[in-house]
This record gives structure tokens, sequence and C-alpha cells, in this order.
């Protein structure tokens, strides 16, 4: 097994605040090794189709992305807040590059097949959908990559994808070449007992804990797919998966960032 790499996931109310933004991409340039960044960007892609009259349609917390809106997707995640996060991680003097999964064929996905409701132009990702090795490529030669959630289905079209699907199956097969930890942050400081008490984090949940706090509902409705995609990860080779407060990521290498989840 190689060196130790840490993938970071960066979400929620932190995108959208340029304050809290830039501390902490000041935190992750200070990370030591090898590093990779994945973002969203949904509040801001929102406000611009607002600003332009397209419509933003929601199922169930998901976007649904017709070709409209997948112009504007691409333009935000892709343009306007890739480029404003590696500028900055550039002025931290960490050598980012901005990617989609379009740059180095790096992630393909396939359109999610339509069920009960049409996504349109969302892309799922499978088993074989990242290529490892051009990633590598990018890291062995010292930049850090950092992702948007678009993904492309080697046909020239390209997909929105789901940034936190995207960084688990990136933690999946980067696995199979480095020591792999998986780092999701937003504005809670962890996995919470009581959502109301933001001191309330659990330290440590083990795979086997997972449903009993899900029968429990401990947790439940926005925490239960990362929790899955989580352990998921954990069960296809992925070292631990971390998931706390963007703003406390100074404390990860010190091992007391937010919940680790393990896998016993």
């Amino acid at each position: 097994m190689g060196s130790v790499l840490n993938i970071i996931k960066i979400g929620g109310n932190v995108i959208d605040n340029a304050e809290q933004l830039e501390q902490f991409l000041e935190m992750f340039a200070a990370l030591q090794g090898k590093k990779i960044l994945v973002h969203g960007g949904g509040k801001i892609a929102t406000r611009v189709a607002s600003d332009l009259g397209i419509e933003a349609k929601m199922v169930d917390g998901r976007r649904v992305t017709d070709e409209a809106m997948l112009d504007v997707v691409t333009m935000v995640y892709a343009g306007l807040t890739n480029k404003k996060i590696v500028s900055l991680l550039q002025k931290f003097d960490c050598d980012a590059l901005g990617l989609s999964g379009a740059d180095g064929n790096a992630i393909k996905a396939v359109k999610r097949p339509v069920k009960e409701v049409d996504y349109g132009l969302v892309g799922d990702i499978l088993v074989d959908s990242v290529n490892a090795l051009s990633i590598k490529k990018f890291l062995e030669a010292g930049f850090t990559p950092v992702f948007s959630a678009i993904t492309h289905n080697g046909l020239g079209q390209l997909l929105n994808t789901n940034a936190d699907t995207i960084a688990s199956a990136l933690a999946v097969s980067l696995s199979k070449i480095y020591e792999t930890r998986l780092i999701y942050c937003f504005e809670k400081n962890g996995v919470l007992r009581d959502v109301e008490d933001p001191t309330s984090v659990i330290r440590i949940i083990k795979a086997g804990e997972f449903q009993e706090l899900k029968s429990s509902r401990t947790i439940y409705e926005g925490m239960i797919p990362k929790l899955e995609n989580a352990f998921h990860a954990i069960g296809k080779g992925v070292k631990n998966v971390y998931i706390g407060n963007a703003l406390n990521l100074h404390l990860y290498q010190q091992g007391e960032f937010g919940t680790c989840l393990v896998s016993k």
C-alpha cells in the first residue's frame, strides 16, 4: 500500500460563505501529504438559475437537471465555484488543479435510469467509473485535484452528479493505490445524538451501530445518505471516514475531528 491520501468533501453553507470558505481552504492547504478536494455548490446554482429565469426543481432534496439547469450547474460548479476555490488554494501555496470528471477522463457516469422520477441529466457512478491511474498522475506530479460535481458519460454528455457520491467513489477506487481516508466537511460538528445540541457529537460509529441509530431515529433525513455512502466506502477498502465541521479541520491531524466511522 502506498502513502496516505486524504479525500475531503466540502459542502453545506460553508461554500456560500466567502469568509468561512477561505478559512476552511487555509486549513485544507495546511494538511500534510496527498489530498483531493471535492465540492458541490447547490445554493449558488439555484440563485444563478433564478437570475436567468430558470426554475430549480427538487424532488426529495435531489435536483432535477434538464438541459438548461445542466448549463447552469456546469457554469457554477465546474466554473465559478471551482476556480474560486483553486485560486484561494494557490494563495495558500497549495498547487491545486480544478477538474470535472471529464478532465483526464477521471470520472465517468451513466445517466440515472427513469423510475418514479425522471431526474434528467443526472449521473450515477458505477464500480469502474473512476480512472484511478489518471488521478494518480496528478497526485504524483505534486498537484492537489479539486473536483466539481460534474462527470461525463464518455460520449460527450456532461452529467450533474452528487458530490458526496463522487467523494466516496474516488476514495474506494484510490484505496487500491493509497491508504485512503474520506472526510465529509459541513456546518455541523459531527453526527449528533441530539440535533439541537452541537456538543452531542458521537465520536465513533461502528458499522453494526449504524442500523440501531437509524432505528432509534437518533440519525435521520439528510445524514442517512451521508452515512450510507461512508459505510459503503469502508466496506470497499477505505481506511476510515470522518464527518465534521469544516471550520474544525485543523483538529483532523490531531485525531480530534468530528465523528469517525469504522468497520468494527
